[in-house]
C-alpha cells in the first residue's frame, strides 16, 4: 500500500492512495475520539521512552518529560548526534528510528488505512525544501530502518503544489502555464517556491525559506504574554521545568489554533502549568502585533525570491501548513500580493496528499525539482596561498526524476599534498566572485590518503596534511553524484591504482573520520 507521509514538527499526516482518491489516513486515540494526524511527540523517563499518544497520555505523570518539535533538532543533525533532554542523553536517530516505529505500528492496527498486519508501506516522504543532504539522509533512513519502503523524498512546498494543480486542474485546463508561489508555513520551519504549473508537467523554478521559523515560535510569544500578563515574576519565569514548559506551550499552542478572525482574545489557563497560577486572557491584536515582525520576515523572503525571477508572474499565492492558520499571517501577505493569496482547503494537511499524488506515479512527470542552495568545497588557490570555493552544484539546477541517471560532476588533478582534506559546505548565495554569501552551513569533513603508504590508515585525522608532495603516479578523480532524493556521494579514486573511497556526504564527520563510507 502506498502512502504520502509528511512528518511534521507537532504532527504527523499520512495520505492514502485509493483508486486515484487520497483520503487522510485517521488514528484512533486513546480517548476515544478521532485525530486524522499521528503526534510527532516524544516521552522520556529513567527506564523508558514512548512516542504518538502514548507520550501525550503521559503528561504530567512523575519522572516523565514530555518532549515535542523533535523535526527542528534535524536541521544541523548527524547519525551521531545525541540531545540531551532533562538529564537524559539521547541518539536522535535512535530516537527517530522509534518514532516512525510507533508511527507504522498505529498505521496497520489502530489507523483507517485498512492495510493488513503484515502490508507492505510504500511511502513517499516530504522534507523541508531548505533540507540539506544531511537532513534528506536521516529523514530517509530512519524509515527506512522502522520498515517502510521509501518510494522518495520530496520537498514539502512542491508537494503542496502537486496537491494543488491535483485540485484546480479542471479551472486551468483553459490556461496556459501559469506561475504558482507556494507559502508553506509549518510548525517549525518556512518554505517558499516558485512553481511553473503546466498541463501534465510543474516545474519548481525557485525556492528560498527561513530554517527557523514556524508555529512554534508563535507559541513562544503568546506563552511569554501569558506569564507577562499574569504578572509572574522572573525568578519564577526561569525555574520552569521541562514538564512545565512543555505544558506552557502545549496550552499555547492549543489556544493559539483555536483563533479565527473574529477573536478578540485569548484565555491561557497558567493552572495547566503550575498550581496556584491563575488563568489570564490576552488581548490578540497585543499577541498579533508581537508576530508581526517574523510574519514581516516571511514576506520578504517571497518578495525577494519573485525579485531573483522577474520574468516568472504569479497567479497565486499558495498559503499551507499549519503556521499559516494564524489570521494574521494572511493578512500581511494581503497587504503585498492583494487578492492573489489563497488559503488552501487542507491547511495542515496538503502536503501529505501531494506526496500521495506522487507516490502514486511510477515516475515524476508531475514535477521537477531543483537545488536549494549551493554545494561546494574548499580547495587551496594560488599555490596554497588563499582558499577558494569551488561550486559542485550550484542552486537551480534541476535534480534527475526518479529513473534518469544521477547528476554528476567530476573534478581531476594531481595532488600537491600527500592527504586530501575536504571541507564541505553550503550557501544560499554566491557573490560576484562565486563565493559564499548568506547563510552558510558547513558539512562534512573527510580525508583521504593520496600517499599509497598512508591508504589503509583509520587516523589520518592524526597525520599531518604536508604540501609540495610530488608524486607522477597518482591522478586524482573526484565523482560526484545526486539523485533524485537531493542525497550527494562523492567517490575519491586514483585513477592511476585500484584505490578508491566512497562517502555520502553530510554533518556527521567526527574527529576526521565520515561514518558513511562505502
Amino acid at each position: 500500500m502506498r502512502i504520502g507521509l509528511d512528518f511534521g514538527t507537532t504532527r504527523i499526516v499520512v495520505a492514502a492512495v485509493d483508486r486515484g482518491n487520497y483520503p487522510l489516513v485517521n488514528f484512533e486515540a486513546p480517548d476515544g475520539r478521532v485525530r486524522d494526524w499521528f503526534p510527532s511527540v516524544l516521552a522520556v523517563s529513567s527506564e523508558r521512552r514512548a512516542y504518538g499518544w502514548e507520550a501525550l497520555d503521559l503528561q504530567g505523570r512523575p519522572g516523565w518529560t514530555i518532549v515535542r518539535s523533535l523535526k527542528r533538532y534535524l536541521k544541523d543533525a548527524g547519525p551521531h548526534t545525541e540531545i540531551t533532554i532533562d538529564r537524559h542523553t539521547l541518539n536522535l536517530t535512535q530516537v527517530l528510528v522509534e518514532m516512525m516505529s510507533a508511527l507504522r505500528h498505529e498505521l496497520l492496527h489502530a489507523s483507517t488505512l485498512g492495510a493488513k498486519p503484515d502490508e507492505r508501506l510504500q511511502a513517499m516522504l516530504g522534507v523541508p525544501a531548505n533540507a540539506n543532504s544531511n537532513q534528506r539522509f536521516l529523514t530517509e533512513e530512519t524509515a527506512r530502518a522502522a520498515g517502510f519502503d521509501v518510494l522518495g523524498l520530496s520537498n514539502e512546498p512542491s508537494a503542496a503544489a502537486v496537491e494543488y494543480a491535483y485540485r484546480t486542474s479542471e479551472d486551468r485546463k483553459s490556461q496556459a502555464r501559469t506561475g504558482l508561489l507556494v507559502y508553506d508555513l509549518g510548525g517549525g520551519t518556512l518554505d517558499v517556491s516558485l512553481v511553473a504549473m503546466g498541463d501534465n508537467e510543474h516545474e519548481v523554478l525557485a525556492s528560498d525559506g527561513l530554517p527557523d521559523f514556524g508555529g512554534d515560535d508563535f507559541d513562544a510569544i503568546l506563552a511569554g504574554l501569558a506569564l507577562s500578563h499574569a504578572g509572574i515574576p522572573q525568578n519564577e519565569k526561569e525555574s520552569l521545568t521541562v514538564a512545565e514548559r512543555f505544558h506552557l506551550l502545549d496550552e499555547c499552542r492549543e489556544k493559539k489554533e483555536s483563533l479565527n478572525p473574529n477573536s478578540r482574545k485569548a484565555s491561557i489557563d497558567l493552572e495547566r502549568v503550575r498550581p496556584g497560577w491563575q488563568e489570564v486572557s490576552i488581548p490578540v491584536d497585543s499577541f498579533y502585533e508581537r508576530c508581526r515582525p517574523l510574519i514581516e520576515k516571511s514576506r520578504y523572503v517571497a518578495e525577494n525570491l519573485l525579485a531573483a525571477n522577474p520574468d516568472q508572474a504569479i497567479d497565486t499565492l499558495y498559503l499551507t501548513g499549519g503556521g499559516s492558520e494564524l489570521p494574521p499571517v494572511a493578512r500581511i501577505l494581503r497587504e503585498t500580493f492583494g487578492r492573489r493569496v489563497r488559503r488552501s482547503a487542507y491547511m495542515r494537511s496538503a502536503t501529505a496528499i501531494g506526496l500521495a499524488i506522487r507516490a502514486e506515479s511510477e515516475d515524476d512527470r508531475v514535477l521537477r525539482d531543483r537545488f536549494t542552495q549551493n554545494f561546494g568545497v574548499w580547495r587551496e588557490s594560488d599555490a596554497g596561498a588563499n582558499v577558494t570555493f569551488d561550486v559542485i552544484f550550484p542552486r537551480g539546477v534541476k535534480l534527475p526524476r526518479r529513473g534518469e541517471d544521477p547528476l554528476r560532476v567530476v573534478r581531476g588533478y594531481r595532488p600537491a599534498h600527500n592527504i586530501g582534506h575536504f571541507r564541505y559546505l553550503e550557501c544560499s548565495h554566491l557573490d560576484a566572485a562565486q563565493q559564499p554569501q548568506g547563510e552558510i552551513s558547513n558539512w562534512d569533513e573527510i580525508r583521504v590518503a593520496y600517499d599509497p603508504s598512508l591508504r589503509g590508515r583509520d587516523d589520518l585525522g592524526a597525520v599531518q596534511v604536508q604540501r609540495g608532495w610530488p608524486r607522477n603516479d597518482v591522478w586524482v578523480e573526484e565523482e560526484y553524484t545526486c539523485e533524485a532524493n537531493g542525497g550527494v556521494k562523492v567517490r575519491i579514486s586514483d585513477k592511476l591504482s585500484d584505490f578508491s573511497s566512497e562517502f555520502r556526504l553530510g554533518k556527521w564527520a567526527k574527529n576526521g573520520k565520515p561514518s558513511k563510507r562505502r
